[in-house]
């Protein structure tokens, strides 16, 4: 058995995030010993390990908690988690493109800019005014 903080440890997880974990339900809550301390064994290692890769792919709570809980029945069909993974899909590809609008909204106005003087500063006209920009960088996925 593993100590929140050895669990903590193994998995890279701060002691604070296991216990929000907990507190949410994405992580059982864990058995504890004759002091009243928090014990984990290899399922819950193995979940922790789960979620926080999941985290690191960017997957929201929502999604992980849906994942978890197809985890949990090995006999149902993986449409379910493809669809989950691909909708995550597209919602990085929407960001990505949003990110690539901005880098070139940037490098425009950098570009632009003839650094001589600030009153004259072509960045902080476009700042200014979103009107002057070329791309509508403020909706996600634009």
């Amino acid at each position: 058995m593993l100590s929140i903080g050895t669990l903590a440890k193994r998995t890279g997880t701060k002691v604070q995030t296991i216990r929000y974990y907990e507190q949410i339900a994405l992580m059982p809550k864990p058995g504890r010993s004759e002091g009243g301390q928090r014990r984990y064994g290899e399922a819950e290692l193995d979940r922790l390990a789960f979620i926080r890769h999941s985290r690191q792919l960017g997957f929201s709570l929502e999604a992980i908690r849906e994942l978890l809980d197809l985890s949990d029945s090995p006999e149902r069909s993986c449409a379910k988690v493809d669809a989950v993974t691909q909708k995550h899909l597209r919602d990085v590809e929407a960001r990505i493109a949003r990110l690539e609008a901005l880098r070139i909204e940037l490098q425009r106005m950098i570009s632009e800019c003839s650094a001589d003087r600030v009153a004259d500063c072509r960045i902080l006209e476009v700042l200014r005014d979103h009107e002057e920009c070329l791309a509508d960088h403020d909706r996600p996925g634009a």
